[in-house]
């Protein structure tokens, strides 16, 4: 199944060519994100939470990576992102906003040298929002909200011109440490104030259900190697194990114990390709009792044997 571009990540009045980013603001951004990206990777920005990403070649297979709470602007290239049974495509046409943290696989569909991928990322400040989610929302949240982990939309004239100035402002570097988060903070402001912006809120909130869960993943992503259930995770979270489950589910697309294994296979190949580790002691490293229960879930996660994965 592929998502096209969602309604409820389209920013208000569709259809007004006038709120479309234009062709020349895209170029203008894609050519900033490439003074940030001297070569491919990702690059860290001078302000804490914004990236520049840069990527030449299109992939015939997608990488499994964990998705972090964010907005990702594409200034040029497509990607591709699978949660789940459910593909997203999106291109320099679209913004993507993710609501939470979630295990994904990536892939670039649409990229060359001449016209290489380039993305800006802008993660989320949690203490950040919740200080403008008062004066945005000061009557109160909509009470029906969206909490799918992934949005795709129509790219945002306004958005594109705040991520325009914002690199520029860093370029320029007179007084970037003051002026950067203020743009940074437009861009929060803007997307709150799309009619996703329920949705962002909740990141923001200390006792919504987004934070609930936001606590148990928190701790799953330090104790991932150790045995735990389902009720243990509900308390962490402070609420009833029913609620726990689905609103985790409804969050992330998977279930938490699904969510622990994918945590577990992902650290395992990172030993395995950085630290010259043998299979065996991965396995049991990241919390598995049978190597052969454990080859089984990796072959099936990546798609190729642990044995096969190893780093020079």
């Amino acid at each position: 199944m592929v998502n096209k571009p969602s309604e409820d990540f389209i920013y208000s009045k569709i259809g007004r060519k006038s709120e479309l980013a234009s062709l020349d603001e895209l170029e203008t951004l894609a050519r900033l994100i490439e003074r940030f990206s001297p070569h491919d990777g990702r690059f860290d920005l001078p302000i804490r939470g914004v990236k520049a990403v840069k990527v030449s070649h299109a992939a015939d297979v997608g990488t499994r990576t964990m998705a972090q709470p964010g907005i990702c602007i594409v200034a040029n290239g497509a990607k591709c992102i699978s949660l789940s049974k459910n593909d997203f495509e999106y291109d320099e046409r679209n913004m993507v906003l993710y609501s939470a943290e979630v295990p994904v696989t990536a892939k670039i569909i649409k990229a060359s040298k001449e016209h290489p991928y380039l993305c800006l990322v802008i993660d989320f400040d949690q203490q950040r929002l919740s200080q403008l989610i008062v004066k945005v929302f000061p009557n109160g949240l909509p009470k029906d909200v969206d909490t799918q982990p992934i949005h795709v939309g129509d790219s945002n004239s306004d958005i594109i011109r705040s991520a325009i100035r914002l690199l520029e402002i860093i370029i320029d570097q007179k007084d970037a440490d003051l002026l950067a988060p203020l743009m940074v903070d437009e861009i929060l402001i803007r997307l709150l104030r799309s009619p996703a912006g329920a949705s962002i809120a909740q990141i923001g909130l200390n006792d919504s259900n987004v934070q609930k869960i936001s606590k148990a993943i928190t701790w799953l992503k330090k104790n991932y190697a150790e045995p735990v259930k389902v009720e243990d995770l509900s308390t962490i979270a402070g609420m009833s194990v029913a609620s726990f489950y689905a609103h985790f589910k409804e969050l992330t697309s998977i279930s938490p114990l699904q969510f622990q294994k994918a945590l577990r296979l992902h650290e395992a190949r990172l030993l395995l390709k950085t630290q010259m580790m043998d299979v065996s002691r991965a396995s049991f490293q990241v919390g598995y009792s049978s190597v052969s229960q454990f080859s089984r879930e990796y072959a099936r996660e990546f798609g190729v044997a642990p044995s096969k994965d190893k780093g020079p």
